[in-house]
């Protein structure tokens, strides 16, 4: 092999690990960053997809599980893409609420798991929710929600309706749904940068993890 052949080769070599590190990078960027104007009052309908009542999956123990409709983060391969869109569903009604709280009543359920869709683009809805669950059963029932938003994002936001829902939770699955780091063993969530996150003990400087 010449020496130019050799120059041409290398080459190559670099111009391969640099798609790669290209796809790498793009599988990790499967989500959009969320932006300042994403808020409930712009984007939600205040509607609900599903109802599921009595689910193992959503988090720990037996919970009650509303899927709020509605999601811009728009995740590649995300598990519900169906309920991305704002209209999908039905409106979230008394009648539904109440139903929600007779179930969660049981002495067997454990909780009320938020989730979509994005719960923080439906704050209207979920705030009043878990007021109601508050109000009713005080700390005896706890409320799980997952996020494509980051804790960090959360906390640090200037949207006073998603600090408000932050703080009537006790536990905040969070980040996006990204495909490269999909791993099938995981409890409660679909990729490894996802957290599960203990909010009445953790800070901005200090996250604690309610399970790893």
């Amino acid at each position: 092999m010449s020496r130019e052949e050799k120059f041409k080769t290398i080459i190559n070599n670099i111009d391969c690990n640099q798609n790669l590190i290209n796809i790498n990078e793009s599988n990790l960027k499967s989500y959009k960053s969320p932006k300042e104007d994403w808020t409930s009052k712009k984007y939600s309908k205040n509607k609900f997809a599903s109802y599921k009542p009595f689910q193992f999956v959503d988090g720990e123990g037996v919970r009650c599980s509303i899927y709020l409709s509605g999601c811009l983060f728009s995740c590649k391969e995300c598990f519900n893409a169906s309920i991305q869109n704002f209209n999908a569903g039905s409106y979230y009604t008394d009648e539904v609420e109440d139903k929600i709280i007779t179930d969660l009543s049981r002495s067997y359920v454990q909780g009320l798991t938020i989730l979509g869709g994005e719960p923080f683009l439906n704050t209207t809805v979920a705030i009043k929710l878990c007021e109601r669950v508050r109000k009713e059963f005080g700390d005896t029932k706890d409320i799980w929600v997952y996020s494509g938003y980051t804790y960090e994002q959360l906390i640090k936001s200037s949207d006073k309706d998603k600090i408000k829902l932050l703080s009537l939770c006790d536990i905040l699955v969070d980040g996006p749904f990204i495909l490269a780091l999909r791993d099938l063993s995981l409890k409660f969530r679909g990729s490894s940068n996802q957290r599960i996150i203990s909010l009445k003990k953790s800070t901005i400087e200090n996250i604690v993890l309610y399970l790893d």
